[in-house]
């Protein structure tokens, strides 16, 4: 599978977040330890918004392995962004090439996934034939990832993005049940329009890729108030991530099983229960 992370709050350059933590997403990419392959090294992609943009983000895609690519290392070293996705990939079968690799991108809207439509060949046409028309040439790539995404699309993202991401889950479940694929879905999601972030963990087995999210940083800081960076972070800084960056106690707390975290949370809590919509 893959690993992935999402990062909002205080600008930063994506260095201080990709390579610098101990165990952060490019050593993941090399090493990972709670994926199914502990290599993730068939491609990578970071995505960004700026504070002076128009919103769009900006996306950089390669088929290198991230632990030895030195064009990543070269803008992770210059580009400060207060919100930004990066994802190192693991392909589950479609091929290795740049429109495979994560994360997409349409209009304000940055997405990526770890986890598998279970028999995507048999269900694939199906799926593409219910993305609506005027978004179908926007597809470039071959993954069923890329098709999760412009389904979420086609069933309102831009209205409602647990709603919309609960529709896209609940028709490739209906569909895969159609074709005898009993358990069909296997997802961690992050979706953003570039003011928040939607993460999601779910499975049609029960059994999620595992997907972590930070503790709030006031009470991070509270526990460690010697840790420097913490004092340099606003209050709304968070991260989700595949697995923990480190393992500085209080620091990252799991997020349950059929969950959507939304950052930043505000006062709400930082998950609420989801299921897919079977329409």
């Amino acid at each position: 599978m893959c690993r992935w992370l999402a990062y909002s709050g205080s600008p930063v350059l994506l260095d201080a977040v990709l390579y610098r933590p101990e165990h952060s997403l490019i050593n993941q990419s090399l090493r990972a330890r709670m994926g199914v392959e502990a290599t993730n090294g068939d491609g990578f992609g970071v995505g960004w918004y700026s504070t002076d943009g128009d919103g769009r983000p900006t996306v950089f895609r390669d088929t290198a392995p991230a632990w030895n690519n030195r064009n990543l290392r070269e803008i992770a070293a210059h580009v400060r962004s207060p919100l930004f996705f990066a994802h190192v990939r693991a392909s589950t079968g479609s091929a290795v090439q740049q429109t495979n690799c994560h994360p997409f991108r349409h209009g304000r809207w940055l997405w990526m996934h770890n986890g598998a439509i279970a028999d995507f060949h048999r269900l694939q046409r199906d799926l593409c034939m219910a993305v609506d028309p005027v978004l179908f040439p926007c597809m470039e790539g071959s993954t069923d990832s890329e098709v999760m995404f412009y389904l979420a699309v086609t069933f309102g993202l831009d209205q409602d993005v647990p709603g919309a991401v609960a529709r896209m889950a609940g028709f490739v479940e209906r569909l895969g049940k159609e074709h005898g694929v009993l358990e069909p879905l296997q997802m961690t999601v992050a979706v953003s329009d570039g003011q928040r972030v939607w993460a999601f963990r779910y499975s049609s087995c029960g059994a999620s890729r595992s997907l972590y999210y930070s503790s709030r940083a006031e009470a991070v800081r509270r526990l460690h108030p010697d840790v420097d960076y913490l004092r340099e972070i606003s209050d709304d800084t968070r991260i989700v991530v595949s697995e923990p960056l480190g393992d500085l106690p209080g620091m990252w707390n799991e997020l349950p099983e059929a969950s959507c975290a939304v950052v930043p949370s505000g006062p709400e809590p930082d998950y609420f229960p989801f299921l897919p919509d079977p329409g």
